[in-house]
């Protein structure tokens, strides 16, 4: 196996992690409401918004964090699963998706650490 195949299951199994984690931090009444292919989706999407926003370039403040607006991401998943032809999910319900997914990340920090 190659180094690209490599690297695309490790890409594949951390998407698998942040997704389940995702799924765990929905609120009970929402877990119904995002299937596992619905919350793929938006992850690539907040992905895709980190990648293009610019805002990973900005810098830190004095403890080292990056201000990512959660809001703003929901506005662009909005925007960009309209332009899919996904409709029904509430910004509510995507801030949570977004705050899960910001979660996730604090917590592989937090193991690093």
């Amino acid at each position: 196996m190659s180094s690209e195949d490599d690297f695309l299951l490790d890409d594949a199994a951390e998407d698998a992690r942040t997704v389940a984690f995702i799924r765990n931090y929905l609120p009970q009444e929402l877990k119904a409401r995002f299937s596992d292919e619905d919350l793929y989706y938006f992850l690539d999407l907040i992905i895709e918004y980190y990648a293009t926003s610019g805002c990973l370039d900005a810098e830190p403040d004095e403890e080292g964090y990056i201000n990512i607006d959660q809001d703003e991401i929901v506005e662009f998943l909005i925007s960009e699963a309209e332009k899919d032809g996904i409709s029904g999910f509430t910004a509510e319900e995507l801030l949570f998706v977004v705050q899960g997914e910001m979660e996730y990340g604090n917590s592989i920090t937090d193991e690093a650490d």
